[in-house]
């Protein structure tokens, strides 16, 4: 039987994954931040997953802002890491699992959810940063398989919070259906609190923040009642992206501890977090 054996919180702020492939990760600016994963990044490669699904936006990389669907998944073989404007990072392109992101794909549109196909993607930072939090060193390839899942938060109608919890809960019923004896993992990527632009540029809500990962565990339904102009109001315009850690909550199931958590203030500009889930069942 297919299980879901943790979940991961995680932002994906690029300067991160510029951070390990510069080697910055000890400098006195990010130091905090990576000893902060050190914990979780030891109890991941100890309970190492044969797939993950991760779920992220892209920046404009791979699909462009002419087409941006709400909810859209990945389902090649083979995701090449996307060129951002200076060259891919240098890590291992993507291996996916067709197999299960057809399964995914199928359950998910039987139980409502209009998923956009990826037949062929480029993956970004979205993707490839929360790989490198929980994987720092992959060497010549990561150790499991991917199924990307993209979620709009750049242009309205974002999907709302609630929309993003009852897709997790789908989500889970779909990966536990696939036949066969695999182990998964499920990444809700993003945040925490931050706007690039505008007057509030800058801002950052350590309060909200705080309740969030609190209550991403506690209390999901309360998050997921929060308007898009609550999230946006409280964390940012691009603070938004915390609603899809809400599809990795549903995916999870209720019956759950926390293995660790870190929250630094800030990683460019951004307040970064950490949050790792594992079924009780599972400990």
């Amino acid at each position: 039987m297919t299980e879901i054996i943790w979940g991961l919180g995680t932002s994906h702020v690029p300067s991160i994954g510029a951070a390990m492939d510069n080697e910055k990760a000890q400098d006195e600016y990010w130091k905090p931040l990576f000893d902060g994963y050190a914990p979780a990044r030891e109890w991941m490669a100890e309970n190492t997953p044969d797939v993950a699904v991760i779920i992220y936006n892209d920046h404009a990389n791979a699909l462009g802002l002419e087409m941006i669907p709400t909810f859209a998944i990945g389902t090649d073989d083979h995701f090449n890491v996307a060129d951002e404007g200076y060259g891919p990072r240098k890590v291992p392109n993507v291996r996916g699992h067709a197999e299960m992101s057809e399964h995914i794909l199928v359950q998910l549109v039987n139980d409502g959810f209009d998923m956009t196909v990826c037949q062929e993607l480029d993956v970004d930072h979205g993707l490839t940063v929360p790989l490198s939090v929980y994987c720092p060193e992959p060497g010549e390839q990561w150790p499991c398989q991917v199924i990307p899942i993209l979620v709009n938060v750049l242009q309205y109608p974002q999907p709302t919070a609630q929309r993003c919890l009852a897709l997790g809960e789908a989500l889970g019923r779909a990966i536990r259906s696939f036949p066969g004896d695999l182990k998964v993992a499920v990444f809700g990527t993003g945040g925490m609190s931050h706007q690039l632009s505008g007057a509030r540029a800058g801002l950052i809500n350590e309060k909200f923040d705080r309740e969030f990962l609190r209550d991403i565990k506690e209390n999901p339904e309360r998050l997921a009642a929060l308007t898009r102009e609550d999230y946006i109001r409280e964390a940012g315009s691009e603070g938004l992206e915390m609603i899809m850690w809400l599809i990795m909550r549903g995916a999870i199931g209720d019956d759950i501890e926390r293995v660790h958590e870190t929250y630094h203030v800030p990683a460019s500009n951004t307040a970064a977090a950490l949050t790792l889930f594992a079924p009780v069942t599972a400990s």
